[in-house]
Order: structure tokens, then C-alpha cells, then sequence
């Protein structure tokens, strides 16, 4: 067993206290906001996540896991000292560190015995060297210590079960022996460790976030050259994702990435790499496309109800992803935006977030279940994959509509099928007859385009 601290609760930092509870260890896991504080001390949990009330409860009854908004309390005993806290985008798109900062000084002014000091935030390249020197000037004697960079590679939404069950670990340090223990921690996780140097681990981090992202804006850009040829977005992915050297992963079409941690890092690999004189075109690219993705569906809502003024419009999923409730970068607020500006009433309904949305944004109108959202609506849109929404009864939601004009910004429906039921529908690259014109007539288009050009 291992006396760990842990700073910062959200998602990275409750997850990885109470994982490592779990295993055996102590933890004591830090946050100054002591509301959210006392709220786990009450088994309320800050974040919606699958399983992880279960979780923190299972480890706070047994002693494992504990909290407090004490530095001195969480870095009396702990050996590990992890770095969990929010590293959000400046004005130009740079990592802010102001709470990282924060972080290093507090630990430097309370430690007295030799301290391992783990950053798990997304931090960059050069950050460990920046808190060794912080820890090292704060400190009121001089205590060893090391830094190591262990970069985190959890999802939202099955964010327990990537703990668990990570496909690596990464760990850097210029200490050796330090990165050693960090390694003998994670194990009991039988996970492959890949053990390098701090600021190779920390780039390891951003390269691997801007891949996934790339795959995503990627498929996107397929996707609107699917919806010019008359292709289907959904079997060319599936087509290319047999490919071993693919992959089936971040091939789903749609209104690109959202979140805390794609935007945003993929923004700070950019900053970085134009600050040393490169020139991440790329990278570019990536950003225009997923942020153009939101706009293509609210011209495809366009074509089908005309002008958006006086209209009533459901959005059906609020959060940026499925089974989380994080609102940071999701689609569906900025097209909510987009269509409160238009003129539109904006109805929306989503499982887990709709009180924090609510805080965000008020002029949505909030409604208790799928049904009376779409009642008198002018069109709904589709803007998070939740598993409840392949389910629907869609008479049911026709039938309480005012117009029956689906866009499925996430592709969760057959287009042949929507016909069929006597829906206006459109998806994201969808192909023949998705934009419910004739296959004839869509060709006929596509010819007078060509010999206009």
C-alpha cells in the first residue's frame, strides 16, 4: 500500500484517486473548492461518470479514500504527490498553467519528507522542468524530490473502465529510479509502461490527442465529399475500419469533436508549435473542419424549414459526447446559439445535463423526456449519440411534431428507414437519396454542377 494525494477532483483526478484506492492504496484527494468538498464528503458526486459513485462510496467505506481542501492534510504522509487540475486554453489557443502553478507552490510549501511529484494534467512540452524549478525555489528547505510526467489517456463517459484497464502507461521523468516507482505503481494495472524522458512523455500526450483528433476531422471532411458523389459516409467507414492499419476507432461522421480535452489541445500543440517558428497547417486544417461541422447542420436545417425566425426547434442531446455531462465545447450549445440568434425557439432535452445546460444557456427550454420536446416543433436535431435515442418511437415523436424534419447530426438513424415512416431527413454524408431527393434528381445535379464548372 501507498500513501498517495491526489490534487484536483474532476474528471481526471477523481477518477485516478479513487482507481488507485481501489487497488490497495491510501489516497487523500485534494480540491480548494471546498464545496465540491464537502459535497463528496456527503457521497455527492461533482461530474456525472458510469460507475464512479459506486466507486469513491466503496472506497471511502473502507478507509482508502479520503478528502480534504488541505495541503498540509493531503502531503503529510503521501509519497506520490498527483497533479490533476484544469489546464484550459488562453486568448491564443496556449495552455493556462495558472493552476498547475498553483498547485506546485501549495505542495512546495507543506512538504517535509522526499516527495514524488506526478503530473497527470495535460501539460506542455517543458512543464516538468517548469514545476521541478517552481517546487525548487518555493521550497522554504530544501527537500528532495522528483518530477515525473504519467499523462493521462481517459475517456469520458468510460473513463473507470480505461483506468482499469489502460492500453498504456506512460512515464517520464529525468529520475530513473523516480519513474521506476512510479511505474511499480501502475503494475497491478498489467498494463503495457513506457518509460522516456519528461518532455517526451509530454508530447506524447498532445500527439496522440491530435491523431485521434485528425481521425475524426478526417472522416468528416470524407463525409461531405460522400454527400457531393452520392456515397454513404457509414459504409465507407465501415469499409476502411477493416483495415488493420486503420482501424474502426473516431470513424463516425458527424459534428466532429468536442469536450475538455481535443479542442483544447489540439489549440495548444498549434500554439506550441507556432511559437517555435513551425507551421502546423494541419493541425489548422483539423480545427477549421470540426468547427465547420457544426454550421453544415444548421444550413442543412435551413434547407428543409427555410428561415429559422419564428420557428420551434428541438435539439435532442446536450452533452458533447454520451454518458458524461460535460457541456465544454459541445456542438449542440453552439447550434443552440446559433438558432436562439436566428429567431428560433429552442426546446432540448438530455439525459444527464440539462440543469447545467440550463446555467449555460437559458434560453433553452428544457423538457422532461424526448416526446414533449418534439411536441409543435418545427424540426429536431440530433446532436448526441445516446443510446436511448436509437430507441425512440419515432410515430410517436412524429406524430408530436408540427413538421416531421429530423437532422441527425450523429447518423444514428437509417435514411431509408426515416423515409419510409414519411420523415424529412438528413444526415452527415450520407449518400444516395439521404437528402430526400430522388437518386435521379440528385444526379441531375450532380451532372449541372459539372458542366457548370
Amino acid at each position: 500500500m501507498k500513501d498517495i494525494a491526489v490534487v484536483g477532483v474532476g474528471y481526471v483526478g477523481l477518477v485516478t484517486g479513487a482507481g488507485f484506492a481501489d487497488l490497495g492504496n491510501k489516497v487523500v484527494a485534494l480540491d480548494i473548492d471546498d464545496e465540491r468538498i464537502a459535497g463528496l464528503k456527503r457521497g455527492e458526486m461533482p461530474i456525472y461518470e458510469p460507475g464512479l459513485e459506486e466507486l469513491v462510496a466503496r472506497n471511502v467505506d473502507a478507509g482508502r479514500l479520503s478528502f480534504t481542501s488541505s495541503y498540509a492534510e493531503a502531503i503529510h504522509q503521501a509519497e506520490f504527490a498527483f497533479i490533476a487540475v484544469g489546464t484550459p486554453s488562453g486568448v491564443d489557443g496556449e495552455a493556462d498553467l495558472k493552476h498547475v502553478r498553483e498547485a506546485a507552490e501549495a505542495i512546495a510549501d507543506v512538504m517535509t519528507t522526499p516527495l514524488i511529484i506526478v503530473n497527470k494534467s495535460t501539460v506542455p512540452v517543458g512543464t516538468g522542468d517548469w514545476v521541478a524549478d517552481i517546487v525548487r525555489a518555493r521550497q522554504p528547505k530544501p527537500i528532495p524530490f522528483s518530477v515525473v510526467s504519467c499523462p493521462e489517456f481517459l475517456r469520458e463517459g468510460s473513463a473507470i473502465v480505461d483506468f482499469m484497464n489502460p492500453a498504456r502507461t506512460v512515464v517520464g521523468s529525468l529520475d530513473p529510479e523516480a519513474a521506476e516507482k512510479v511505474a511499480q505503481l501502475h503494475l497491478a494495472l498489467r498494463s503495457r509502461i513506457v518509460i522516456t524522458d519528461l518532455r517526451t512523455a509530454e508530447m506524447i500526450k498532445y500527439a496522440s490527442n491530435a491523431f485521434l483528433a485528425t481521425k475524426i476531422s478526417f472522416i468528416n471532411e470524407i463525409a461531405n465529399i460522400c454527400e457531393a458523389l452520392g456515397a454513404d459516409i457509414k459504409e465507407v467507414a465501415t469499409g476502411m475500419g477493416y483495415d488493420p492499419r486503420i482501424g474502426q476507432h473516431f470513424l463516425e461522421a458527424g459534428l466532429g469533436y468536442g469536450g475538455s480535452c481535443f479542442p483544447k489541445d489540439v489549440k495548444a500543440l498549434a500554439y506550441m508549435a507556432a511559437d517555435q517558428g513551425r507551421h502546423p497547417q494541419l493541425l489548422q486544417a483539423v480545427m477549421d473542419i470540426n468547427s465547420d461541422r457544426r454550421r453544415q447542420l444548421v444550413e442543412k436545417l435551413i434547407e428543409l424549414v427555410g428561415e429559422l425566425s419564428g420557428k420551434t426547434v428541438g435539439i435532442l442531446g446536450l452533452a458533447f459526447k454520451p454518458n458524461t455531462d460535460d457541456l465544454r465545447e459541445a456542438p449542440a450549445l453552439d447550434i443552440g446559439r446559433w438558432l436562439v440568434d436566428a429567431g428560433a425557439r429552442v426546446r432540448a432535452y438530455d439525459p444527464v445535463c440539462m440543469e447545467r445546460a440550463a446555467g449555460l444557456m437559458p434560453e433553452l427550454e428544457m423538457a422532461e423526456d424526448p416526446y414533449s420536446m418534439a411536441t409543435g416543433c418545427d424540426a429536431v436535431v440530433i446532436c448526441t449519440e445516446w443510446n436511448e435515442f436509437k430507441q425512440l418511437d419515432l410515430m410517436r415523436l412524429q406524430n408530436a411534431m408540427r413538421s416531421p424534419v429530423v437532422v441527425d447530426g450523429r447518423n444514428i438513424y437509417d435514411p431509408a428507414e426515416m423515409k419510409r415512416l414519411g420523415f424529412r431527413y438528413r444526415g452527415m454524408g450520407r449518400g444516395y437519396g439521404a437528402d430526400g431527393k430522388p437518386v435521379e434528381q440528385a444526379e441531375a445535379e450532380r451532372a449541372a454542377r459539372r458542366q457548370s464548372s
